[in-house]
This record gives structure tokens, C-alpha cells and sequence, in this order.
């Protein structure tokens, strides 16, 4: 049961195609496992559709963002478009389809990099550098370090679960952590956590260990 969804600004942009590929990656995999993120997105790749059809140009007035949204929601066309068909019945793959396709689909084939604590990470190149992708591994029961953000950062949950200030997320949930939110998740007992994580912007690392490492580890 995924409990940590997607906003409508991420998901509308995403449909118009306005974001890095960094985030669409991200996107793409959380909607190949997320039946009710899909759903809207593919109501907004029907109205974006219908709005390309139509080719009207109209001034948009004030609150017509928020207008929309709620037309949407109240009353969603038949789901179209290219979002990412559901995740097949059967064992998952610790990695989506949409993420799969971009690295492949073995994760014992990942080059990870230690990076301290046993924590390891596998940094994925997009084609641009407006935002980066990173896998990473977080044996259980290990906490990541106490950190804030300059921008934005998607964490979506492939394997196993952690947990911070805002609740815990398991696969397929996404935490959304903007410029004023500090956390320090840590990884839930059980199993290794493992994560896709993608970031506009440096960290802001509070200890001094994480700062002085931070240039060589690109985070």
C-alpha cells in the first residue's frame, strides 16, 4: 500500500514535459508502481491533449492553475497518454521497469561506491545537469546524515523501508523534501533500504563530516 504520493505541480509538469530527466526518471518509476499517481497523470496528459487539439490561445487569469486542478479532479477524462503501465503481476524486481530500462534490471550489476557507514551509492548519468540521480543502499537500521536541502529532493523507496520526521516509506512510497525541511531518515530493521534519489540542488549537511565529504561525492 503506497501511502506517500506525488503532487499535482510535479505531476503536471511532468506530463508537459518541463522537467529534468532526473526527475522524469523518478516519476516514471514511482507511476509504474503507483495506480492512483497514474491515474492523474494520465488526466493530464488527456487535457494537455485536448488543449494541443483545440490550439486556442487564451490570457490566463488569476487562479486558473487552481481551477483547473479541481476540474480535474472532479472530472477526469478517460485515462490516455504515456505514463507507465502498471508494474506485471508476479515477484517485483527490486527495480521498475522505467528505471530497469535507464540502468537495467539486475541490481546486483549496480556499481555502487562505499560513501561511509556502509552506505553505498550508484550515481546515474541523464542527459542534462539541471538535476542529479542517484541510487543508494542503506544497510538496515543505519541513519543517514542529519540534512537540509537548497532545493528540491525526491526519495522513492525500491527495497525495504526508512523512516524520518514525516513517517515512514516503503517501496514505492516518495518523500518530497523542499528547501525548508530538515531531515535524518534512517533505515527500518529487516532488510537493506534501497533508494532512488534525485536533487536540484546541493544538500545542506549539518555535521562537519558529511561537508568535508560532500565534494567528492557529488551529493
Amino acid at each position: 500500500m503506497i501511502s506517500h504520493h506525488l503532487t499535482d505541480e510535479l505531476l503536471m509538469a511532468y506530463s508537459a514535459g518541463t522537467l529534468p530527466e532526473a526527475f522524469d526518471l523518478a516519476i516514471a518509476t514511482h507511476l509504474s508502481l503507483c495506480d492512483t499517481c497514474r491515474a492523474s497523470a494520465e488526466s493530464y496528459d488527456a487535457v494537455g491533449g485536448a488543449l494541443v487539439e483545440d490550439g486556442t490561445q487564451a490570457e490566463m487569469s488569476d487562479g486558473a492553475l487552481s481551477e483547473m486542478l479541481e476540474r480535474i479532479r472532479s472530472e477526469a477524462p478517460e485515462p490516455v497518454g504515456t505514463t507507465p503501465r502498471p508494474e506485471a503481476a508476479g515477484a517485483p524486481s527490486v527495480l521498475p521497469a522505467p528505471l530497469a530500462a535507464f540502468i537495467g534490471d539486475d541490481v546486483d550489476a549496480v556499481k555502487w561506491r562505499p560513501v561511509g557507514m556502509g552506505v553505498k551509492q550508484a550515481i546515474l548519468q541523464t542527459a542534462d545537469d539541471a538535476a542529479s540521480a542517484r541510487l543508494l543502499f542503506i544497510p538496515a537500521g543505519t541513519a543517514m546524515p542529519d540534512h537540509g536541502h537548497r532545493g528540491t529532493e525526491l526519495t522513492l523507496v525500491l527495497q525495504g523501508a526508512f523512516s524520518d520526521e514525516a513517517g515512514t516509506f516503503a517501496r514505492g512510497d516518495v518523500e518530497i523534501a523542499e528547501s525548508d525541511d530538515d531531515h535524518m531518515p534512517v533505515a527500518d530493521a529487516g532488510e537493506p533500504c534501497i533508494c532512488l534519489a534525485v536533487t536540484d540542488a546541493p544538500l545542506r549537511f549539518k555535521g562537519w563530516l558529511p561537508r568535508l565529504a560532500q565534494p567528492f561525492l557529488n551529493i
